[in-house]
């Protein structure tokens, strides 16, 4: 396998030679009462960020002078683990995140379909879930692309989509699977970590950051940390995922609003999938997904690979063929076959011709 030209941080991070985000993050030491109200809480977020911003700045300069005195990556190791060494704050930056996103829960937010319901008191909204988070499963992944692979992935049940043509419909059941204990399950991150799990990879995280924070906040181990989502959280999630998502495994799946509305009921989806591309493209790194729909190369895959290369090229691009008719997708008749050789050729051409470099097939 050719080495990806882009996700060089996660790639140090993941050999211990760079400290994954959240690591950095619950460093910052932040004072905050719980009971505030949610926007005083927001504004003492955008004061401490800047200093968790100053703070991987400066790692990283210094682990590249680091360098210049020597190519070995044992000096970034060595270097890494005299940070790690460093105490947690307490409370911390990663605290008042967690803080943060409990109260979004009480006004439900934590999608763009801003349901508004009180998820902390039993109540559900589009996607059918309280504050309690579970999941169908939990293990080292050997299918997701080469650079991450064995992946610790974590399978959450729900979705804030309802696509016709869902692969995990038949885990994605709100009701189905196990409790998240986030301490316990902190703990197994960091046994699969030691077993050669290359990050944690969160999959259909956005009902549950409330639960993927407390999570990383009980882990140990340095191991980077992966959401795997369909980019539809809301601004006010993207903005607490900076300083703990290292790679956005981001879907990208509709070059329009039409497509997004008739194939998984989302409203004003370039609208809400774009900025945050655009945000994750500025504080982490992207491995970004696009699976090639059939009959949809013109309506979705060329705008999206436009997009991509003109907003945020430098990345890592994973062209999917791998649809397949399930779940509802013969009820409609363009997604009720399997793509063609000729339409996987003619995605390929489109998006190289956009000019994207880091293309994985």
């Amino acid at each position: 396998m050719a080495a990806p030209k882009y996700l060089k941080r996660y790639l140090m991070v993941q050999g211990d030679e760079m400290p994954a985000l959240s690591r950095i993050t619950e460093r910052i030491s932040v004072e905050f009462n719980p009971e505030m109200e949610l926007e005083e809480l927001r504004n003492i977020h955008k004061t401490s960020i800047k200093e968790y911003r100053k703070l991987r700045e400066s790692l990283e300069i210094e682990a590249a002078e680091a360098l210049a005195f020597s190519d070995s990556s044992e000096i970034l190791r060595l270097y890494t683990e005299s940070f790690l060494e460093i105490p947690k704050a307490s409370p911390s930056l990663l605290d008042l995140k967690v803080a943060i996103v409990d109260r979004i829960l009480e006004n439900c937010h934590c999608c763009e379909r801003r349901c508004g319901i009180n998820r902390k008191e039993g109540e559900k909204g589009f996607c059918k879930l309280t504050d309690v988070s579970r999941y169908a499963s939990e293990f080292l992944h050997m299918g997701e692309e080469p650079e991450l692979i064995p992946s610790h992935t974590i399978f959450f049940t729900g979705c804030v989509f309802a696509c016709v043509y869902c692969q995990n419909w038949d885990i994605s059941c709100p009701e189905g699977g196990t409790e998240v204990d986030p301490r316990k399950l902190a703990k197994l991150v960091d046994i699969r970590r030691l077993h050669g799990a290359k990050n944690v990879n969160f999959v259909t995280p956005t009902p549950h950051p409330h639960t993927v924070l407390k999570i990383v906040r009980e882990m140990s181990v340095n191991t980077p940390v992966v959401w795997n989502s369909n980019m539809y959280h809301s601004r006010e999630i993207a903005e607490i995922l900076e300083g703990v998502v290292d790679v956005y495994l981001g879907d990208f799946k509709y070059g329009n609003n039409e497509c997004a509305l008739k194939y998984s009921k989302v409203e004003n989806y370039l609208e809400v999938v774009q900025p945050n591309f655009e945000f994750a493209y500025e504080t982490a790194e992207i491995l970004l997904r696009h699976l090639v729909l059939p009959g949809h190369l013109e309506c979705c895959t060329r705008p999206i690979a436009e997009w991509v290369a003109g907003h945020i090229p430098q990345i890592r691009l994973n062209l999917m063929f791998q649809y397949r008719p399930c779940y509802r997708a013969m009820e409609y008749p363009d997604l009720g076959r399997h793509l063609t050789l000729e339409e996987e050729t003619d995605a390929i051409d489109i998006v190289r011709r956009a000019g994207i470099e880091d293309l994985l097939i």
